[in-house]
């Protein structure tokens, strides 16, 4: 359904092996991550290995989880049910690449959370350890 050869696929290896050079660690390529593991896992386990692999890849690269940077719990949430969604909304038997380039295309912006967080609220370190409630109603 997704082959091994594509984009996504090779981002999602690099950053589970802690391979991926830290300058390529973008925005888009945590998207395509993010949207690779909920592909393969479903959205609850892909949430659950997110957690684990993002720290240690951060952790990889010298970048410390910490209250004030590395892994972040609410964001990490918010795009793993923002991409469950989307992928509810698509023909999910669609190449991994093009999806990703869909949604990135459509939800790219990297200032998407605070649609639907309050930026105080989200930068805070209690939202980095634990899932918040957004402030407004999350839908695609």
């Amino acid at each position: 359904m997704h082959p091994e050869s594509s984009e996504s696929n090779a981002i999602a290896r690099r950053v589970i092996e802690c391979t991926l050079p830290k300058a390529e660690w973008t925005h888009e390529a945590h998207l395509r991550v993010g949207l690779w593991h909920v592909l393969q896992l479903g959205p609850d386990e892909a949430l659950t290995q997110l957690r684990r692999r993002i720290s240690a890849y951060n952790e990889s690269v010298g970048t410390a989880n910490t209250e004030t940077s590395g892994y972040h719990e609410t964001i990490t949430r918010f795009y793993v049910a923002f991409i469950a969604q989307f992928v509810a909304s698509v023909d999910a038997t669609r190449p991994v690449d093009d999806l990703a380039a869909e949604f990135i295309r459509r939800f790219g912006d990297r200032k998407l959370a605070l649609r639907f967080f309050d930026e105080d609220r989200l930068m805070t370190p209690l939202a980095r350890a634990r899932w918040i409630e957004p402030d407004r109603p999350v839908r695609l």
